[in-house]
């Protein structure tokens, strides 16, 4: 089994990447070969709503991190986790851009897969954070992994997150709740889902 991390920070070393990798050691402990990438400091092309991945099976603009990231999915994955540091009350945008783009052009290849959000701020915002990346999961079949706490980790200077030792008892909480859904899951049949039905409110 394989869980693909996302590290939505632009700093590959930060409090989000320290987050992210006691989620991983846990998994890896476990038994679960992880997988994680790093969105990093470059720009990221946003989705323009051109529905062309409808057609071609994936998203038209062509970048390293989606190609990279799309490729992952392709060879399946067991699980998602995805983590963002806190701007201004909310996840990183380029990490939403690449999300969007991924969400709507790979759907499918995240379906019925159990997936978890990490948000790390330096004091608040963490809530409204953790909410705005779990929307993706729900809205496509997700499972959503528990924790006993709300996914998140305290830091400001990078580094910091080490002194949050409740913070990343909740990452491995997170890990092992995952590990033990993957288990479960692995042996059970997932639920055939009815055709979309879609409602347009503009009569």
């Amino acid at each position: 089994m394989k869980v693909l991390l996302i590290n939505g920070s632009p700093r590959h070393n930060g409090n989000t990447a320290i987050a992210l990798n006691e989620v991983a050691r846990t998994l890896e402990a476990e038994g679960i070969e992880t997988v994680t990438v790093a969105i990093g400091n470059q720009p990221v092309r946003g989705c323009i709503a051109c529905t062309a991945c409808t057609k071609k099976g994936r998203c038209v603009f062509s970048d390293p991190l989606y190609d990279n990231i799309f490729a992952i999915l392709q060879e399946g994955i067991d699980g998602l986790i995805v983590g963002s540091p806190v701007y201004y009350g909310g996840a990183n945008g380029s990490l939403c851009a690449l999300l969007d783009r991924l969400f709507y052009s790979a759907a499918s290849l995240m379906a019925y897969k159990p997936a978890a959000a990490v948000a790390v701020c330096r004091r608040g915002g963490a809530g409204s954070t953790f909410d705005r990346l779990n929307k993706y999961f729900t809205i496509n079949n997700m499972p959503v992994v528990p924790s006993h706490y709300w996914n998140s980790v305290h830091g400001a200077a990078p580094g910091e997150a080490e002194q949050d030792l409740e913070g990343l008892q909740t990452m491995r909480t997170l890990a092992r709740n995952m590990a033990w859904m993957l288990r479960g899951m692995k042996s059970s049949d997932r639920p055939t889902p009815e055709s979309r039905q879609r409602t347009s409110f503009i009569r």
